[in-house]
């Protein structure tokens, strides 16, 4: 299973990329985010890489980030997105962003891409709503005391503490997208903190300095 190349760009078109690893081409297929920022042919490139194998062929999907690769990961599990769909997401919303869009509900943001239509939106918004925290946020406590308390894994203690911290920035009156834009930042800044008060503290300085 390939999981990462790191060779020479060769040739780039719509969709995918062709990446020369010791001599052998690879042909791997990327968001139009990835393809835009790859150097040009030539020049030295890494990408992780997503393999999917089938009866009639085998298939990479080739990211700029570990995010991303995630990101396309999470979004695939729904019904109804394939990779073709999840490509042409992230080449409309950041990981970020689509996190957001999850969090606060936005059907709109997903229309944006091509292939997905308002009833897909709603299915991805609605299936993802209570995994997204998680998903986007585990890495701000990877290694911190939040992943080694017992009886719980620290992607569930990240969700708790998100939620939380973006439900009491809600009640005083921000919107949700915003919030958790805010708790997404403060905990990628203060990493080893674990503290609900800390957090939604952190989180209102941010939203004061966006303001």
């Amino acid at each position: 299973m390939i999981a990462k190349l790191k060779g020479l760009v060769d040739s780039v078109g719509d969709d995918w990329a062709v990446i020369d690893v010791a001599g052998v081409g690879y042909h791997v297929f990327c968001s139009a985010r990835t393809l835009s920022a790859l150097p040009s042919a030539g020049a030295a490139v890494s990408l992780s890489i997503e393999t999917h194998v089938r009866e009639d062929h085998i298939h990479l999907y080739g990211f700029g980030s570990v995010a991303e690769k995630n990101a396309f990961q999470f979004i695939t599990k729904v019904q109804g997105v394939g990779t073709k769909v999840a490509l042409a997401i992230l080449s409309t919303l950041s990981p970020d962003e689509m996190a957001q869009s999850i969090a606060a509900q936005d059907k709109t943001a997903f229309t944006r891409a091509n292939g997905v239509g308002p009833k897909l939106a709603s299915r991805i918004v609605t299936e993802l709503k209570d995994k997204v925290s998680s998903i986007a946020l585990a890495p701000a406590l990877s290694g911190t005391s939040a992943g080694q308390k017992s009886g719980s894994s620290a992607a569930d203690l990240v969700a708790e503490l998100a939620e939380d911290a973006v439900s009491a920035l809600v009640n005083l009156g921000f919107g949700r997208a915003d919030a958790f834009g805010a708790v997404s930042r403060a905990m990628q800044k203060g990493a080893g903190s674990t503290n609900l008060d800390e957090l939604i503290r952190d989180g209102l300085k941010d939203l004061s300095s966006d303001g």
